[in-house]
């Protein structure tokens, strides 16, 4: 079985193996490709796995070998589902592999936030501290978490693992999901998306992307948010109006945000929200710790093996 590797390098940069998918068949990796490229470099592929090169209709149209796209990553919204069902391919995704990684980096970006570390750093390194007349230094104002309260959009792993890191630090936590028929936590308060973006002090996404979610933090939802609210996105970038966002930081209307992931990877070196002093941006990393790539490729493997035998797994169509 030919198998391609369309975009390998943000998944394996050269410090994994890649040996779980090669016991699988032949193997050929690209670091990266462009969209002109697609076609010609899986013509007679029977596999093609992708983390963010789109794999659309007219591509698959002109791949008549194509029997599964394997997405190497949860969120499939660069896969044209419609057009894979029509043609019969198989498509798979991976979930549950960084939940505590995405988790943990939420509240890395928190903490940054509220306890202004890098900000600090900086300053010791510029010499503001032996410089000072006292023991402690404060260049800003630090921010504690009990008491406050945690807002997540959307409620699936990554968010019931942040809930479970709020809660541990004494925060209130209450959520809006699409299925709130699911909702079993009872300490975990469901609200309508105007409480949420209203009630929280922090507001973490954890949606997914889709016609629904698409620019739902805008001018209108940040208008309903505490001016010292503070937001949090290791979703999705297009869950954001970034211009708008933007503004509200400018103008005061929230204090700040923490964001991993934006709608454009990578960003123009002007997007409005780099450079932002209550903007702390990390470039989409929350996902790609060594341990949690590992088993992102062994994951993807077991997705591949399982269809090889017969046998549906993670299966999207």
């Amino acid at each position: 079985m030919k198998i391609v590797i369309i975009d390998g390098f943000a998944l394996n940069s050269g410090d994994l193996s890649w040996e779980p998918i090669q016991q699988l068949g032949e193997v050929k990796v690209y670091n990266r490709t462009d969209h002109n490229q697609i076609v010609e470099r899986i013509r007679d592929a029977e596999v093609v796995l992708t983390n963010k090169v789109p794999m659309t209709r007219e591509s698959m149209l002109q791949l008549p070998n194509l029997k599964y796209i394997g997405v190497t990553a949860t969120g499939y919204d660069v896969i044209d589902i419609l057009a894979a069902k029509e043609l019969g391919i198989r498509v798979t995704n991976v979930s549950g592999y960084s939940t505590d990684a995405v988790a943990q980096h939420t509240f890395a970006l928190l903490l940054d936030i509220t306890n202004r570390v890098a900000l600090h750093n900086a300053k010791v390194e510029q010499g503001k501290w032996s410089s000072a007349k006292d023991f402690t230094f404060r260049s800003a104002p630090l921010i504690t978490l009990k008491g406050k309260t945690m807002g997540l959009l959307g409620y699936g792993d990554i968010a019931s693992q942040v809930a479970r890191i709020a809660k541990s630090f004494g925060m209130k936590v209450i959520a809006h999901r699409h299925t709130p028929e699911k909702h079993t936590d009872k300490e975990v308060k469901l609200k309508s998306i105007e409480a949420l973006f209203a009630e929280s002090d922090v507001l973490s996404l954890h949606a997914p992307m889709n016609d629904a979610t698409e620019g739902i933090v805008n001018k209108g939802t940040l208008a309903l948010m505490k001016k010292s609210a503070y937001l949090i996105n290791t979703a999705r970038g297009g869950l954001i109006n970034e211009k708008d966002l933007a503004d509200a930081l400018k103008n005061d209307i929230i204090a700040g945000a923490g964001l991993d992931v934006l709608s454009s990877e990578p960003p123009k070196a002007n997007h409005p929200l780099i450079g932002l002093e209550n903007c702390v941006i990390t470039p989409h990393i929350a996902w790609s710790f060594q341990e949690v790539r590992k088993v992102l490729i062994d994951l993807v493997a077991k997705n591949l093996k399982a269809f090889q035998q017969g046998e549906a797994l993670n299966v999207i169509v």
